[in-house]
């Protein structure tokens, strides 16, 4: 199953490898058909400490790091970040790329044998 992906702004930095993430959706009112934004905290793993209040974030989940921390920071200010040890990426992706065809691996294309057809009886 892949994983999710969420956008979001650093909210808090101040516990140790760990940021506060506040990720907003809109939502269409069901009576009212008005867009309301709902919000949603998360606490995200920065392994470096690198990102800092107001930046703008993407986290992947992952395994549970702690109680309520299962998010890993991918993707700071639009840099990607470096993952842990031990945080690959999906393995969707992997498999992808090892999935494509070599070039260098010669594939052989030989045509099927064509039947060839008799002409139609004389009558």
């Amino acid at each position: 199953m892949p994983r999710r992906v969420l956008s979001g702004r650093v909210v808090s930095d101040k516990m140790d490898k760990t940021i506060t993430v506040l990720v907003e959706r809109r939502v269409i009112h069901p009576l009212y058909k008005k867009f309301i934004r709902r919000s949603k905290k998360y606490a995200a793993h920065d392994e470096n400490n690198l990102c800092k209040e107001g930046d703008a974030v993407r986290i992947e989940e992952c395994r549970p790091i702690s109680k309520r921390k299962t998010w890993l920071v991918i993707e700071r200010n639009g840099e990607p970040v470096e993952r842990p040890f031990g945080f690959n990426p999906p393995a969707a992706l992997e498999t992808s790329a090892s999935a494509a065809p070599d070039a260098a691996t010669p594939v052989a294309a030989t045509p099927a044998p064509v039947a060839e057809s008799a002409p139609p009886p004389a009558a």
